[in-house]
């Protein structure tokens, strides 16, 4: 299936208003600024609306993930519940998501965003009002914090599926990286704000910021114009809409029948279990084989993170002047390699090297197999494949749990390398195996 042939209304909407919109509502500098390459999805007015909200939810969503092990270890001085805590959020994305994947595509996604960051508003709120009341229990962290895993859960698939439907499909590729580059950028500011002001204001300021936040997104989201719904599947095709559950079938049923969306989805998998998870590892890295201490394990995500920002305006960039499959794989295997290295490494600039590279290989392939499973996933179907997507994430999870167990066993660098290993062999057989995937487009 050709991506070109998928016909989207929207798409050509946002191709006219776009064309009539640039003379009418830009002064000659900031067009022309939006006539560069990297930004060029940004002309389109409803993309640059979503991507407005789109920086102010990476935001909070980083912010959060400061203040809310703060939170709890300053409520209960306990690692382990500092772990369970994180662990509670992956149960509703892998209940929810599927569920969450139909409702993007039988009904309104503007309506499920809006929806989605009000409740946003009102748990941050929530806990911000505790805080300052000196109310605060460690039980009402575990709802909220499973409460914000069910409301992203449903508003990750219908944000995700939004940005195809506000950008003509020639532009999606750079409005994807577009996104990883607030993504990325987010990384870096929202836990240093969220530091600032803990320590400047306590914990409840935090949250506050992270409640005002969700509340510009949505403005901003109620601001598009088009309601971007998607027709339920068997609409059109003489006859009723699908049930809810059976929609569900056809989305994963289409994701296995797709030869794209399949090897896209086959990728990020081997990714988020095999290459991802060392990561978990980089307190060891950092005490007990480089000897540099928390100041060095954060300086080693830092150069990660420059990596995967750098990665992000490149794909902006060069947009879809990429041979989506060849740059998958080899992204996904040369980052496989990578860690073997970052493994192997006892030097600390090489370290530092290497996780550069780790964060560009990763922002590269991840924003071009997102690329592929929109362009290839029909309009009616792509909040499923979408919410499969970041099921994906609950992957990530399972394979930290089991990187953490290996090196109980054999130690941390032949866990890391053992596993890196195997990725990449992965992706050199797919390489052989399915030729089609050398071949995406």
């Amino acid at each position: 299936m050709d991506p070109s042939t998928s016909k989207n209304p929207s798409n050509e909407s946002a191709q006219s208003e776009a064309d009539s919109h640039e003379s009418s509502s830009f002064s000659r500098p900031v067009d022309a600024v939006l006539r560069l390459r990297a930004l060029e999805a940004l002309r389109h007015k409803e993309f640059r609306l979503l991507w407005y909200g789109t920086i102010f939810t990476s935001m909070a969503t980083w912010m959060d993930s400061i203040a809310r092990g703060w939170l709890m270890y300053e409520l209960t001085h306990s690692s382990w519940q500092l772990g369970l805590v994180r662990g509670v959020q992956a149960i509703p994305t892998l209940l929810l998501s599927p569920i969450a994947g139909s409702a993007a595509d039988l009904y309104s996604r503007k309506t499920q965003m809006i929806v989605a960051q009000l409740a946003d508003v009102v748990l941050y709120g929530w806990v911000a009002t505790m805080i300052f009341t000196g109310q605060i229990q460690p039980w009402i962290v575990y709802v909220t914090s499973v409460g914000l895993a069910t409301v992203q859960a449903f508003q990750q698939p219908s944000r995700a599926s939004m940005v195809s439907d506000t950008v003509p499909p020639k532009y999606l590729t750079n409005a994807l990286g577009l996104n990883a580059v607030v993504f990325n950028s987010a990384r870096s500011a929202g836990p240093a704000l969220a530091g600032i002001l803990i320590a400047a204001f306590g914990t409840g300021a935090s949250y506050s910021v992270q409640a005002l936040f969700y509340l510009l997104a949505t403005f901003w989201t109620i601001a598009l114009r088009a309601d971007n719904r998607a027709a339920p599947v068997g609409k059109g095709h003489g006859g009723p809409a699908e049930s809810f559950s059976r929609n569900m079938v056809e989305g994963w049923k289409f994701s296995w029948r797709n030869d794209e969306v399949r090897i896209g989805l086959l990728i990020v998998t081997i990714s988020m279990f095999l290459l991802i998870p060392f990561t978990t590892l980089l307190p060891v890295y950092a005490r007990d084989i480089l000897h540099v201490g928390a100041s060095g394990q954060g300086m080693l995500l830092t150069s990660m993170g420059i990596g995967a920002l750098f990665s992000s305006i490149l794909v902006a960039s060069l947009g879809d002047r990429m041979p989506r499959g060849v740059v998958m794989l080899g992204g996904v295997a040369l980052y496989g390699i990578l860690v073997m290295i970052f493994s192997a490494s006892t030097w600390y600039p090489l370290s530092l090297i290497a996780m550069f590279l780790i964060g560009l290989c990763h922002v590269t392939s991840h924003a071009l197999i997102q690329t592929v499973i929109q362009s290839y996933s029909p309009p009616e179907f792509r909040g499923r494949t979408m919410a499969i997507f970041h099921m994906t994430q609950v992957i990530l999870v399972i394979g930290s749990m089991a990187i953490g167990g290996l090196a109980a066993i054999i130690g941390a660098r032949w866990a890391a390398t053992s596993m890196a290993l195997t990725g990449t062999a992965l992706m050199v057989a797919i390489s052989l195996m399915m030729p089609k995937a050398r071949q995406i487009r």
